[in-house]
């Protein structure tokens, strides 16, 4: 039975708290990356060290991630996102405190473990606020959040660590978790949910640490190792396959499963979730590519990057709770398909840049972007969790988000090393054109060498022209594969079946 909407002024305040509780969370997936140089340089670490912080972060969350809804059984939905709230934030103070390495990637599993039930639960919780007829713009709030953190996490991140320090990356949380807990615990103690005791799937969670342990620290470690070039990398692939092959069978014919996997039975949470991997593997795989070249190769400041990127989601801020408050007057599958294709857009006038693009133009096509993203999170959510009961709300918010984090760490690792090869591919192909046979090629030297430079000065310059442009093209390349990828799932999001309500029941 679904509980009775929050009065309008209660409903405001709920909605405030729960979205800066997840705009917290998914903000601290990205708001450290900038400060990895400065927090191994204090702590004594090598850079690649110190991307453990990192990755533990991000394994911890996403063993967590699935066990959402058998963790909101048993403890309730209000209480699991209370406890998970106060501890993600007494775990960033240890972050922010902490005097060693160690401590510190201690601190940042806590954070992981304890932090990851806190955007399903606040989606969950801002969907029980709202009456039905407005749920598209209590989950177009919520989502507004989750897009607009990762684009405003390196801008953020570069600004404290430049102006303040490190520290301030993770003790930031602390006002903003404190003052979620004021607002939501007064509002909804007297609203929690019945609870289950259900026995602890012992193998099920042996297996799932396992299997997405090594599949989240694969990933994360893989363009660094040189993939399947490295044992290790090897040993983590297998391990995954086999731990999570096991996991999905052991899951689907337990009676008391710790991950609901029957949940893809349903038609719409099926191809909501297929369409939101794949889109996620090319929203953060542009995400992170985008930066790294404006960084490496047109010299941009870490701060002027964010900036570049920042303006897509502030349109994101605005246009989500519009499109959210409408997507009950249209149909959801054609807002995802328009957000499709504007985000393919794009990628593709991205795509055409060159050497000498200005700040101005780069800033203004991530206008497109967050139209684009504005239109394909929300209704993919609103499809994925039409007609999902409220006892299984909590679990299918938790694999929505394990599938969204999942999307993101397959889309910034693949797309990422994609990006590095494909720039060695043609850097090879263009130093091919530099020998005696090209008139060009020693034309060119020719008017160095008149400059004063010797041989070994002009064929380093060039050098470093043909890897700028190698680099570019490489960009180009990935960006046009992030748009085919979004162009693709126009096709697939009609299998979706309608009405996309929260209380259908379809199949």
């Amino acid at each position: 039975m679904n509980p009775q909407p929050l009065p309008a002024g209660q409903r405001l305040w709920a909605t405030l708290a729960l979205g800066m509780a997840s705009f917290m969370n998914v903000l601290d997936l990205t708001i450290v990356n900038v400060s990895i140089p400065n927090i191994s340089g204090d702590l004594g670490v090598a850079p690649g060290q110190g991307t453990w912080i990192i990755t533990s972060y991000a394994v911890a969350e996403a063993i967590m991630l699935p066990m959402t809804g058998w963790l909101a059984g048993r403890l309730g939905q209000v209480k699991l996102f209370a406890l998970s709230t106060f501890m993600f934030t007494m775990a960033s103070l240890l972050c922010g405190m902490a005097p060693t390495f160690e401590i510190l990637l201690m601190a940042r599993v806590l954070q992981g473990v304890f932090g990851a039930a806190m955007i399903p639960m606040s989606q969950t919780l801002m969907l029980s606020a709202y009456p039905p007829e407005k749920a598209g713009l209590a989950t177009g709030i919520w989502a507004m959040t989750t897009v607009a953190a990762p684009i405003i996490g390196p801008l953020s991140g570069g600004w404290l660590t430049d102006n303040l320090s490190w520290h301030w990356v993770f003790l930031i949380n602390l006002p903003v978790g404190l003052l979620c807990l004021f607002l939501v615990i007064p509002i909804f103690r007297k609203r929690e949910t019945p609870l289950r005791k259900l026995p602890v799937d012992l193998v099920g969670l042996g297996l799932l640490i396992v299997g997405v342990g090594a599949l989240q620290i694969m990933l994360d470690k893989g363009n660094e190792l040189d993939w399947f070039e490295s044992p290790t990398i090897v040993a983590l692939g297998l391990v995954a396959i086999v731990g999570l092959g096991v996991f999905i069978i052991w899951e689907w014919y337990e009676d008391h499963p710790l991950v609901d996997l029957k949940l893809f039975t349903r038609r719409n949470f099926a191809v909501g979730m297929v369409c939101l991997f794949i889109g996620t593997i090319a929203f953060f795989g542009s995400t992170v590519v985008l930066p790294l070249w404006l960084q490496t190769q047109m010299g941009y400041t870490p701060t002027w990057a964010g900036r570049t990127m920042a303006l897509g989601g502030v349109l994101a801020v605005f246009l989500g709770p519009i499109v959210g408050a409408n997507i009950a007057k249209v149909d959801a599958r054609a807002v995802a398909s328009f957000g499709f294709t504007m985000f393919a857009i794009y990628a593709f006038v991205c795509a055409r840049f060159t050497p000498d693009v200005t700040y101005a133009t780069l800033a203004s096509t991530r206008l497109i972007m967050g139209v684009g993203v504005s239109c394909f999170f929300l209704p993919l959510i609103t499809i994925s969790l039409s007609g999902i009961p409220p006892e299984r709300m909590a679990g299918a918010s938790g694999l929505n988000s394990f599938v969204r984090n999942m999307g993101s760490s397959v889309g910034t690792a693949v797309i990422t090393s994609l990006w590095e090869h494909k720039a060695t591919e043609h850097h090879a192909r263009l130093v091919e054109n530099v020998n005696t046979a090209s008139d060009s090629a020693m034309n060119y030297l020719g008017t160095l060498q008149g400059t004063g430079m010797n041989m070994d000065a002009a064929l380093a310059t060039t050098d470093r022209l043909i890897n700028q442009q190698a680099y570019l093209l490489s960009t180009n390349a990935v960006l046009c594969l992030c748009g085919i990828m979004m162009l693709v799932l126009v096709l697939p999001i009609w299998l979706a079946k309608g009405p996309f309500s929260r209380v259908a029941a379809d199949h």
